[in-house]
């Protein structure tokens, strides 16, 4: 049984919404303040949280910042509640890691249809992402890359795991920001946007930066040509992935690869 938390400080709609739910077949509990309900969610981890925006001891954005800073609830999908939003409003609350929103007065058919949409959506994303991490071979993953790379390539950011996850899948194929961007269910824009807000740096950097720590282990612990290497990172242009691997390292795959033969024998 999924379940969902309500944080509403009205009493009539909070019980509409949890009467609603429990008729669908839904585990329904509610709180009718922001501290509350950050206490009931860290408590009851429930599957997904739709939260009102203006709410008098603690307001919906502060309830998100809290869920999505503990460990334990960075994961749970959120729904804004609000009876007004403006482009600003909606801009903070996704920059903040808001799955959706919901304007009020909204139908019972409307939230029950974003809910539903929403738990499918998150149950896909970790459906997909567990088969593609147990499809990647154990020498290819994170964890063996050569010493100089760390082990802790990614950022440990919740909100964008799922983001992390589908590159270190699909590095080594022709992906960009689009393909990221239609996995993880956002726009390529708000993608855009939410990466760089997170991590100060692009989804397009991230992949980059990814198929060069493959590339520096296989220069490192193979005798692979550059031309298999190259294919291995996911470049189809031999001479493209060159160019680049010269941009980042300020040598050629060729001479860095000498340099770092000749420090381990030494």
């Amino acid at each position: 049984m999924k379940t969902v938390l309500v944080i509403e400080d009205e009493t009539q709609t909070r019980n509409i919404f949890l009467k609603c739910l429990e008729f669908e077949g839904f585990g329904a509990f509610g709180a009718a303040s922001g501290m509350a309900g950050v206490a009931l969610a860290k408590n009851h981890r429930p599957d997904l949280v739709v939260c009102d925006i203006i709410m008098p001891d603690m307001d919906g954005y502060s309830v998100l910042s809290a869920l999505r800073k503990s460990q334990d609830t960075a994961s749970i999908p959120l729904i804004f509640l609000t009876a007004k939003v403006t482009l600003s409003d909606l801009r903070r609350g996704m920059e903040m890691g808001a799955d959706d929103y919901l304007t009020k007065p909204c139908t019972v058919e409307q939230f029950l249809a974003a809910i539903g949409s929403r738990l499918k959506r998150h149950e896909e994303l970790s459906l997909l992402y567990g088969q593609s991490a147990s499809a990647i071979p154990l020498e290819t993953t994170i964890g063996k890359l050569s010493e100089a790379d760390s082990p802790q390539f990614f950022p440990d950011c919740p909100k964008l795991a799922a983001v992390f996850q589908f590159i270190e899948a699909h590095f080594a194929q022709p992906v960009n920001l689009s393909d990221v961007a239609q996995a993880v269910g956002y726009s390529p824009a708000y993608l855009t946007n939410l990466v760089q807000t997170q991590t100060g740096r692009t989804v397009k950097r991230w992949i980059i930066q990814r198929r060069m720590a493959q590339a520096r282990d296989l220069l490192t612990n193979t005798t692979q040509s550059v031309q298999q290497i190259a294919e291995s990172a996911g470049y189809q242009d031999a001479g493209y992935f060159i160019r680049q691997f010269r941009q980042f390292h300020g040598a050629s795959p060729q001479i860095w690869r000498q340099k770092s033969v000749t420090k381990s024998t030494k």
